[in-house]
C-alpha cells in the first residue's frame, strides 16, 4: 500500500471510531506511522482526506457490482444483492454511509465525483441488463435504478435511526423493504 492508501485507511478507522469530528490529520499521520505533516503532502485539508475516504467507499461498492458471487448470477440477482449489500454496509459502517452520502455533488472533489459517478453508472447498467433479460420492469433504467437506490438508502437510514424495525416501527427490516421492492419490480 502507498502512503496515501495508509492515510485513507487510518482516516477510515478514526471515522468508524467517532465520526468525522474524530478525524484529525495529526492523528491520521500518527496511526499511519508517518510524521504529523505527511498527510498534508497528500491532502490539502481534512475535507480532502474525508472525500478520499468517501471515494474509497464508493469504489468498494462499485467493485461489488462487478463481482457476482457465481457465473450463474443473473443481472437481476446481482442488482438485488448489490442493494442488499448497500443496506448492510450502511448498518455495519454508519459513519462511512453518512459521510459518503452527505456530500453535495457539485462541491465534491473530482475524485469523489468520479467514484460516485462510476458506481451510479454501474447501477444503471445492471438495471438495464436486468430489463434487457426480461426479469425487471421496463421503463427508463436510470429512473428505475434511482428508485431502487432510494428505497435501499431510505430504508437503511430509517433502520439506523430507529424508525424501521422488523419487531417495531414499519414491521420490516431495511432488507425486507429491498426484497419487497424487488418482488414488485420483477417480471
Amino acid at each position: 500500500m502507498s502512503t496515501r492508501d495508509d492515510l485513507v485507511a487510518a482516516a477510515t478507522a478514526l471515522l468508524d471510531e467517532g465520526g468525522p469530528e474524530h478525524v484529525t490529520l495529526r492523528e491520521v499521520g500518527r496511526r499511519a506511522g508517518v510524521s504529523h505533516n505527511a498527510p498534508y503532502k497528500h491532502f490539502t485539508d481534512k475535507q480532502a482526506l474525508l472525500e478520499a475516504v468517501a471515494a474509497r467507499e464508493f469504489d468498494r461498492l462499485g467493485r461489488a457490482m462487478t463481482q457476482p458471487p457465481s457465473e450463474e448470477t443473473t443481472a437481476i440477482e446481482l442488482l438485488h444483492l448489490v442493494l442488499l449489500e448497500y443496506v448492510r454496509w450502511a448498518q455495519r459502517h454508519p459513519q462511512r454511509f453518512e459521510l459518503a452520502t452527505s456530500w453535495p455533488v457539485p462541491s465534491a472533489s473530482a475524485e469523489l465525483q468520479l467514484s460516485a459517478g462510476n458506481t451510479w453508472r454501474r447501477l444503471v447498467e445492471l438495471t438495464a441488463e436486468a430489463q434487457a433479460s426480461g426479469s425487471l420492469s421496463g421503463g427508463d433504467p436510470e429512473r428505475l435504478a434511482a428508485l431502487a437506490r432510494a428505497v435501499a438508502h431510505g430504508a437503511a437510514h430509517l433502520a439506523m435511526t430507529g424508525h424501521l424495525a422488523r419487531d417495531g416501527k414499519g414491521h420490516a427490516s431495511a432488507e425486507d423493504l429491498v426484497n419487497d421492492v424487488f418482488a414488485v419490480l420483477r417480471r
